[in-house]
């Protein structure tokens, strides 16, 4: 378990269970004692008010008003909530945008400088239109959860990205390409990258990808993507 989900499942514990032990919340995570007070420490330095009741029937209490007073959410994650929000805005399918959006821009007020920055470079590859009637969706599969991290990296340091891709048929390939723009059709997800053994964009459904993985010691420049006029940038649809 990583250190974030470490945490996370620490205050969750201690919101649920009102008081534990160290060793009981070291055998829920499976770490040790020495990890979890570790964790206790770094939880507070965090903002997070926790109590330690020392001797018998004793444990650590989580004061129930406390916040963490930093954000720990990384760009993928900031973003992964974005481009859900655009997605059920482009299908029409969004009630209360106007929250939804003022507690994005809360998020981002929150966010340190270099993040903001990312994010920012990260929306401007995000578009969104309206998917034709004619496409067939009968297939359409989960996307990998592991995609957006490695697209993260892709688009921002502008890496090519290697996946393994099956079309239609089904047949498998595995293409190195230099990742563009990110498209919504509701319900698919494309990205929409430049292939340089076809010398020509293509778009590739997102569902039909696995494996992604940026290639370090590779670089590429951005290119105009000529999109359909139903097609707008996801910054436009916000405004």
């Amino acid at each position: 378990m990583n250190i974030r989900l470490r945490h996370d499942t620490i205050v969750r514990s201690l919101r649920r269970n009102g008081t534990s032990t160290i060793a009981e919340l070291a055998e829920e995570v499976g770490a040790s004692r020495r990890t979890i007070l570790r964790d206790i420490n770094a939880l507070r330095d965090e903002g997070f008010v926790i109590h330690s009741e020392p001797g018998r029937g004793g444990g650590l209490q989580l004061d129930p008003q406390s916040v963490q007073t930093t954000t720990r959410l990384s760009v993928a994650e900031i973003f992964a909530l974005l481009i859900s929000v655009a997605s059920m805005r482009a299908a029409g399918n969004l009630p209360f945008s106007a929250l939804a959006n003022a507690g994005l821009a809360k998020i981002e007020k929150a966010l340190p400088s270099d993040k903001v920055r990312d994010l920012r470079r990260f929306l401007d590859c995000l578009y969104v239109g309206k998917l034709s009637p004619q496409v067939d969706i009968s297939d359409m599969k989960a996307i990998e959860p592991t995609l957006l991290p490695a697209f993260e990296t892709a688009f921002l340091q502008q890496r090519h990205l290697s996946f393994r891709y099956h079309d239609a048929k089904g047949v498998g390939t595995t293409r190195i390409v230099e990742p563009q723009a990110m498209l919504i059709l509701p319900p698919l997800w494309y990205l929409v990258a430049w292939d340089p053994e076809r010398d020509a964009f293509r778009h590739f459904r997102m569902d039909r990808i696995s494996k992604p993985k940026y290639l370090q010691d590779t670089s590429f420049r951005r290119r105009h993507v000529p999109f359909e006029d139903h097609v707008s940038p996801v910054r436009d649809l916000s405004r």
